[in-house]
């Protein structure tokens, strides 16, 4: 064998040995680093895992409860303790977790007030993110008096007193109801978002492949919405989860002063609200009680997980 040809062999073999070397130290990326996040965090993987216990019981158990038997008032059983047995054949047969003042099942109450609080705070969330995003992408990618204008709204609803505005909302609408709600927490609760993802798509924009697709004559929504955000997909699937959270708790509360849900449709924050009397919260606990386990337990879940994924994506784009 020549000399040349030894040279060429070991050339080709170091070649070969650096790209398997940088496959082998290729970072981890999306599902892969975010689960590797939650292997070396137990408090979020135990979180994950009892989130999704907690979801599938709340809305299996929705679905097979009887709404009209929980929400059956007898005047008989007012705070029934629990484990008594109900003495109107209309109403559940036991009362495992108690009743309320109405003689309404407290458990029942339980899995539908769970399933609404976190189906609202969900569409809250997903209605928020997609204005606040389109908002924020479309700002931050146009500039100029588009960004201008955009931002101007933005800073003119931030400055307004928010849950006056809420309850102002709330009592004045007429024919209120579980879709009114969700619509007038929207309408408000998008700003943050859009300042967000604003100011991630200002430097999203300054990079080389928005220039090349702008010389290739892509079109511009594609840019936006193809190429741009996909890349801001691990901030926005963090800022989902962790506002998730925040919107089930502004719906308790609002609903425990009194100016959320109607009063007909079960909440947690409806048995959070017996809390308010005295004699209730002394004496009568396993009326609000248990909600007050459940959403302490929910917001936690939600919050270590949504602080899981946030460091999975700080990892990911420290990796590039």
């Amino acid at each position: 064998m020549s000399e040349n040809d030894k040279l060429e062999t070991t050339i080709e073999t170091e070649l070969l040995a650096t790209e398997s070397s940088k496959e082998v130290s290729k970072p981890p990326m999306g599902i892969e680093m975010i689960w590797r996040e939650f292997k070396k965090d137990k408090i979020a993987l135990v979180s994950l895992i009892l989130l999704g216990v907690i979801l599938l019981a709340v809305f299996i158990g929705a679905l097979v409860i009887d709404q009209s038997k929980v929400t059956y008032v007898s005047i008989f059983d007012k705070y029934a303790p629990p484990g008594t047995i109900a003495t109107d054949p209309d109403s559940v047969k036991q009362f495992i977790l108690g009743a309320d003042e109405g003689g309404r099942d407290v458990l029942g109450q339980l899995f539908i007030g769970a399933r609404n609080s976190i189906s609202i705070g969900f569409a809250i969330t997903i209605i928020t993110t997609i204005i606040g995003v389109g908002i924020g992408i479309t700002s931050g990618f146009f500039g100029g008096i588009i960004d201008t204008i955009l931002m101007r709204i933005v800073d003119f609803v931030l400055i307004l007193p928010i849950q006056m505005l809420i309850i102002v909302l709330v009592t004045v609408v007429p024919e209120y109801n579980v879709l009114s709600f969700v619509w007038i927490m929207s309408l408000f609760y998008w700003v943050g978002k859009a300042r967000l993802f604003r100011s991630l798509t200002l430097s999203e924009v300054r990079r080389d492949y928005v220039s090349a697709s702008k010389t290739l004559g892509t079109p511009t929504f594609f840019i936006m919405f193809r190429e741009v955000m996909p890349n801001l997909s691990s901030m926005i699937i963090t800022n989902l989860t962790l506002n998730f959270a925040g919107n089930i708790g502004i719906e308790t509360s609002l609903t425990y002063l009194g100016f959320g849900l109607p009063g007909n449709v079960p909440s947690l924050g409806t048995l959070i609200a017996y809390a308010a009397d005295g004699t209730v919260l002394q004496n009568y606990t396993w009326v609000w009680l248990p909600a007050s386990i459940l959403i302490i337990v929910l917001m936690l879940s939600i919050n270590y997980v949504g602080n899981a994924i946030k460091r999975s994506a700080d990892a990911r784009q420290r990796l590039g």
